[in-house]
């Protein structure tokens, strides 16, 4: 079977999110352009890394091209709505792609579908036809930007963490390797 490549030049919106309570959380990156909205899977880390390697990369076009690269998003282009449902996973991603497109003066990100074995790079980024399903999407400086803001604040909205340790803490309680394994139910007060 042929390849599918779903390409988003002008994207309403490109944006993280989850389902599911914190601690059992299901992430997604959802673009929509018109009509049409395609929903991936994606690993929690994966979220966190695009982001940052977004940020990275808009620093680096900024520098290198001089392009015009916000430090901050406007108010009206600050996305807080939910996933558009339903939310039907197209497929899991298994590796991730970025660049700059001089010509449109966008940042270029590519979802590509996990493999049971290895992808070549010479796919990321290409229109060939052999290879994994993939997401391909094109976000001005501003959205880029956007979406980095937003992929944080969903990273972050899960459990909060311990002070001890900085693992996340579970409602039915915590272990910390900091207390050497010991949990403290009730606060003793010294007297």
């Amino acid at each position: 079977m042929s390849r599918v490549i779903h390409v988003f030049r002008k994207p309403d919106r490109f944006v993280a999110g989850t389902v599911g309570e914190p601690g059992d959380r299901t992430f997604y990156l959802q673009a929509s352009e018109d009509v049409r909205t395609v929903s991936v899977t994606i690993e929690k880390q994966q979220v966190v890394v695009l982001a940052e390697r977004l940020s990275a990369l808009l620093e680096e076009v900024a520098s290198r091209f001089g392009a015009d690269i916000p430090d901050e998003v406007p108010e009206d282009q600050v996305d807080v709505a939910p996933l558009t449902v339903p939310v039907e996973e197209e497929f899991r991603v298994g590796t991730m792609g970025l660049g700059w497109d001089a010509d449109s003066g966008a940042v270029v990100v590519e979802l590509l579908a996990i493999t049971e074995g290895e992808v070549d790079e010479t796919v990321v980024l290409d229109d060939t036809e052999e290879g994994p399903d993939a997401v391909r999407v094109f976000l001005s400086p501003v959205a880029a930007r956007a979406f980095s803001e937003r992929a944080d604040r969903v990273v972050n909205a899960g459990r909060k963490p311990c002070p001890l340790c900085a693992e996340p803490l579970d409602a039915a309680g915590h272990i910390c390797p900091r207390q050497n394994g010991y949990r403290r139910d009730v606060d003793v007060a010294e007297d």
